[in-house]
């Protein structure tokens, strides 16, 4: 009788030891080499003799068991729900996880929707990282750093206003992004202005802040200043764009340049001139609302690159009794262009 044949599935799992065979070198050496260990010297045609066999036979390190050997594991955990996809974040985003991969580190993006700041850092202490770079929609406390450096966690760093205690800090203030596109709207004669609120989930982080700084600086001024729920769809623009009239607003901050093209197009659509019956100014700086017509008047967002989010990450992992460090994230200045 014959056997059915054994699928690709079935076959056996390879190891160090049968890459050191087909490679002729140690098992010392494969390790060195796939874990790119630089204390030991290797010549690169043994280096690339080794990692031609690992791929020829489907080979991967196993990530637990280095950990193992090492006492703690390379995962830099990079928690996440609702974190903003605009193009400035999601290029921060991309740029720090592929430093962080160079830098031969795991990065793990944890969905942590629904928890609070100390059931978090529980959560996450539980995948033991040795970094955790919290972005700021889970408020950590210090006794959630605590828990993370009891698991070994080296480095726990927070992006946000304040900086919480035992953690490094990267200031990432909001309210700067409102207050200059309020400072701008007032120097150009505006005193009611509107400031749209995203209705979308997780980014209450970015906007709350936002509408904090123009509040701030309008109220300096003795302007008004009123809160726009408003949703990422045509159809919620045109119902705000429909009772403008009513509201009484001569300028918008519009969260973002998405938000501001949208809600501008539904303006326009409901007869509304912009600016000359309402001026619109968004923030980020995207290359389409220089594209539109009047052209958009923007918030430009300068941000520290992941490069260096991940050097410090890498720096404090390193030297972990060191003094927490605090570093200004970003910074923001006024493009002004036709729609103010």
């Amino acid at each position: 009788m014959s056997q059915t044949p054994r699928q690709p599935t079935d076959r056996p799992v390879p190891t160090s030891a049968d890459v050191a065979r087909q490679a002729g070198v140690s098992r010392a050496t494969v390790s060195y080499v796939l874990n790119n260990t630089s204390a030991v010297r290797i010549s690169e045609p043994t280096r690339r003799r080794v990692r031609q066999a690992a791929e020829e036979l489907g080979y991967v390190p196993h990530a637990a068991a280095r950990s193992l050997r090492a006492g703690r594991t390379r995962i830099v955990l990079l928690p996440t729900g609702h974190i903003p996809v605009g193009p400035l974040y999601s290029r921060f985003l991309s740029e720090l996880q592929g430093a962080l991969r160079r830098l031969d580190y795991t990065v793990v993006q944890y969905g942590s929707t629904g928890l609070d700041g100390d059931e978090a850092a529980r959560a996450w202490a539980e995948l033991r990282p040795v970094a955790v770079v919290s972005f700021g929609e889970v408020a950590l406390t210090p006794q959630g750093v605590a828990v993370l450096k009891r698991s070994g966690a080296r480095a726990v760093i927070t992006l946000g206003r304040q900086p919480v205690e035992g953690a490094h800090a990267l200031a990432m203030d909001q309210r700067e992004v409102g207050a200059r596109a309020a400072a701008h709207l007032l120097e150009r004669g505006y005193r009611r202005i509107g400031v749209v609120v995203p209705e979308e989930p997780g980014l209450e982080v970015f906007s709350g802040p936002r509408l904090d700084g123009v509040r701030a600086t309008a109220a300096a001024a003795g302007a008004g200043v009123s809160p726009l729920a408003l949703g990422y769809t045509e159809e919620s623009a045109a119902a705000l764009a429909a009772r403008w009239a009513e509201l009484g607003l001569d300028a918008v901050f519009a969260y973002n340049d998405e938000y501001a093209m949208l809600l501008m197009r539904a303006l326009q659509d409901a007869g509304v001139d912009v600016p000359g019956d309402t001026a619109v100014i968004g923030a980020d700086d995207l290359l389409l609302g220089r594209l539109l017509r009047p052209r958009l008047s923007t918030v430009r967002i300068a941000m520290e690159t992941g490069q260096r989010l991940a050097e410090l990450v890498d720096r404090v992992v390193r030297d972990p009794e060191g003094a927490p460090e605090h570093h200004d994230l970003m910074a923001a200045r006024v493009i002004p262009r036709d729609s103010t």
